[in-house]
């Protein structure tokens, strides 16, 4: 196939060296699975756009055990010091988790974040690269925050996306039934 492409004058794609194996000899998994309360938490950026065109960044923290949204920061550019703030908040809220699980982003691997989780001490789970399944429960819940409430608003200014996407975080947390918790909510609201 690559002594026609040549003839032809096409590009010959380079082969592929193959990854390295995911899965054990007994077809677990390499991920670490979620064992009790303060195990994992995961987070990760969702883009969106506001009426007129600006950009928007979503930093969604997810605890993964309670399937809980416990954060999502809005804001026209997120750094370093947004993640910790975010993440400080939330751990103050509800404990320190002991790993934090997200993608090898430039905002989460940072060395002003990397360091401020060791002095907390919790560790990094970074995945790899392209295998977001290894990150399956921040994508599907930024699978439902697109689905259930971005694709379906328009958000005409950064504050107008802060109240809406609040709102619909605690109505994700204490209202929405979820299938993997016997269709209750993860924090349901006290009557």
């Amino acid at each position: 196939m690559q002594r026609v492409w040549r003839r032809e004058g096409l590009k010959v794609p380079k082969k592929h060296r193959p990854k390295g194996r995911l899965w054990f000899d007994d077809g677990s998994c390499a991920r670490l699975l979620l064992q009790h309360r303060h195990h994992v938490w995961s987070y990760d950026f969702v883009p969106h756009t506001t009426e007129d065109g600006r950009s928007l960044r979503l930093m969604t923290l997810v605890h993964e055990f309670l399937r809980q949204c416990l954060a999502i920061k809005v804001r026209c550019r997120l750094n370093g010091m947004d993640v910790i703030e975010t993440l400080a908040d939330a751990m103050l809220e509800h404990g320190i988790p002991m790993h934090l699980r997200s993608v090898n982003g430039p905002e989460m691997t940072a060395k002003i974040v990397c360091d401020w989780l060791v002095k907390v001490g919790t560790k990094t789970l970074f995945i790899e690269p392209w295998s977001s399944w290894e990150d399956g429960y921040c994508e599907f819940f930024n699978g439902k925050l697109r689905d259930e409430l971005l694709n379906g608003e328009l958000f005409y200014c950064i504050n107008d996306a802060q109240g809406v996407i609040e709102n619909w975080r605690r109505h994700y947390n204490t209202q929405r039934p979820h299938l993997s918790l016997g269709y209750r909510p993860p924090a349901p609201a006290a009557y």
